[in-house]
Parts: structure tokens; sequence; C-alpha cells
């Protein structure tokens, strides 16, 4: 263990106190220490200079004009910028419930006057490294933390990247389609957080594929049923390989993995859920597949045009698709062209007119369309 002083010059301390004369005894007690003082002289005060001031530590009378310690220590505690500070009251108060009080509106000690300049100084110093310690020890739990996370992501990809092998799509189709779902979760209102999930877990929507047989999986032509009740199995095969998971990445790619082929009228697979039933994670996953697998080329079909896929989306709405989302990602579209654009396949068009025939949606199978 790490047994080096923790350097406390410059630390921060705010005393919260409404007489001049006991003021003037801390700050005197803590002038050798080279510690940066802040003064207020009533909780309001003090509440107003907290956050901006930023202590390390508060030094807090308890009987003031205005709201009294226990107040403002209990709102101190709720402020989110304040609240990891170690508040200390300092009163006259030695009863047993008055100090009881104290601890349960957040301090971590309680000093009753008249103190001894050496005791407050001794317990300032003891609180502070103990607080420095501890903001040590999380920022180091944070760091292994992302460190944890970003192994998982790298090992999501690299299955990612596996499935890719076996099917006819390409790593730009897992760019651009996660992308464009990302686009679509913040234009609903999803928060930065839960976007990121969206990035990161969407892309495994169709990690099931690799336990598809080939002669399936990569057939030119149209799938016959048999061969479509197999390809439909790559949903819950991806669900299976995810399951157990226990972190939020996981649990999202999961839940894709399980739904992006469900519909909003029930007709889809593996469940058959209806509108809300189905996750909302999957239900976006599901309209931003299926409009890059329309608009991108593959070996048996050219890519249909924007408008085309546009006017089929439009189409599908309430049927295949969440008419809420529909609706939004047509309005975002300009947004989802420029991604378009950005990850286009090496040498081809973005924007393609020319057919070699017109699918229908469930003709599209390989696009995970059917």
């Amino acid at each position: 263990m790490n047994n080096q002083p923790v350097d406390l010059e410059g630390m921060k301390v705010l005393i919260v106190d409404d007489t001049t004369a006991n003021i003037d005894v801390l700050r005197k007690t803590l002038a050798p220490q080279q510690f940066e003082i802040a003064i207020a002289l009533n909780g309001e005060a003090a509440l107003k200079l907290a956050p901006k001031f930023l202590p390390d530590l508060i030094l807090l009378d308890i009987r003031m004009p205005g709201i009294d310690g226990y107040e403002t220590c209990r709102q101190l505690k709720e402020n989110a910028i304040t609240q990891k500070a170690p508040v200390i009251f300092i009163s006259a108060n030695s009863d047993t419930q008055d100090i009881v009080e104290g601890f349960h509106v957040g301090g971590v000690d309680y000093i009753t006057k008249p103190f001894r300049a050496e005791e407050v100084l001794a317990r300032i110093r003891s609180h502070l490294e103990l607080s420095a310690l501890r903001n040590t020890l999380e920022e180091k739990v944070l760091q292994r933390t992302d460190l944890l996370n970003k192994s998982r992501l790298e090992i999501l990809q690299r299955l990612v990247k596996t499935s890719e092998f076996k099917d006819n799509e390409t790593g730009m189709h897992i760019r651009r389609m996660s992308r464009y779902s990302t686009l679509l979760g913040k234009a609903h209102g999803l928060n930065e957080e839960k976007c990121e999930l969206l990035l990161n877990a969407s892309p495994m929507h169709d990690l099931g594929k690799v336990g598809i047989p080939d002669r399936i999986l990569l057939k030119p032509g149209k799938l016959d049923h048999e061969e479509m009740e197999i390809m439909k199995t790559h949903t819950t095969i991806g669900g299976e390989i995810l399951a157990g998971g226990t972190s939020e990445l996981l649990q999202m790619a999961e839940t894709i993995a399980l739904t992006h082929q469900e519909k909003w009228d029930g007709s889809g697979y593996p469940k058959g859920l209806t509108g809300e039933e189905i996750p909302l994670e999957g239900r976006i996953t599901a309209l931003a597949d299926v409009f890059d697998a329309l608009t991108s080329e593959r070996p048996y079909k050219k890519a249909w045009s924007v408008e085309k896929a546009v006017n089929l989306i439009e189409e599908e709405s309430g049927k295949h698709f969440d008419p809420e989302l529909a609706a939004l990602f047509i309005k975002i579209l300009p947004e989802i062209l420029q991604v378009k654009e950005r990850f286009k396949e090496p040498g081809k068009e973005t924007d393609t007119e020319d057919f070699v025939f017109t699918p229908t949606l469930k003709e599209v199978a390989h696009d995970n369309l059917g």
C-alpha cells in the first residue's frame, strides 16, 4: 500500500460562520497550512459560494441567521457539484442529539467549542487526506472500468468482424447502419449514453449469421421456404451468443439481435411481437438496416435509389416499421445521406437508379428483410 503523505498545500477550505471572532481563530489556525480559504457568513451565502469555490472541505457552524447548519449541509449534499466535500460541524452545542443530527445530514465530524487549534487542525488534515485518497481511488476505478469497457467493445467488434467473413455484407454496411441507428435514436430523444450504446450494439444485429450454413447464407438467388426458416434462426442464434451479459452494451446487443426482425404489425420473427412490445432499439435497428440494405448493391441486385427506398419506408410505416420512427427517419434524411456518402463502398456511387430487378420487401432475404 502507498504510505506516501498526501500533499494538502493549496487545498480549498470553506468556513461558514456568522461570528467574526470564530472566523478569525479558524483562519489563524489554518494559515500555516497554506490552504486556500473562503468565507461565508451564513447558510445561504455558503450555498451560493460553494459551487463556484469548489471546496475540498467545509467547516460549518450550526446556529446561524436564516437556514441553520443542518439544512445547509443537507442542501450541499443534494448538489452533485458540492456533495463530495466533507463537512465538519463546529458548534457550541455538545448535546448528543445535536451531534447525531450532524452525522445524519451528511457531516463527517463534529467539533465542539471552545476548541483547541491542534485538534481542529488534526481533524481537518485527517479528513482532507481521506477525501484525497478516496478521489484517487475513484479515479483509478473509473480508469479500470473504462479499460474494461474498451476491452469488451474490442471483443465484440472482433465478433462482428468474424461474422462479416461469412456474409456478403461489408464492413461499410455495418458502419452506415450503426450510424443511421444512432442518428435515429438521437432524433427520438435518447440521451448521449444510450446513443453511444446503440452505436456499438447495433452492429451485432446479425451476429447469429455465423450459425447459418453457407449454402443458405451465400445463395445468390431467392431462398425457398425451408431455407428461409433456417435463415430466420440467426436472430435466436445471435441472442444465445450474446445472452447472459452483465454490461448494458451486451444486454442491448442481445436485445437487438433477437428483435431487429420483428415488425410493427406482428408479422415479423422470431416471436411475432407487435407495436411497442418490440424494444425501441430493435425497432430503430430494423429501420436503419433495411434502408441500408435497400440502397446498397449486392451480388444479386443493384442498389435501390434513395427515393425508392424512402417510398417503401413510407408504405411500410405502421406495417413493418414503427410509424413514429419512420417519420423521424425521413425527417433526418439529410443527415442520413451525409453518413451514406461518407461511408460509401469504394468505387461505388451512393445513389443508383439502374436495376437488374426490383425485388419486393420479402424478396431481399439476404438483406434481413424477410
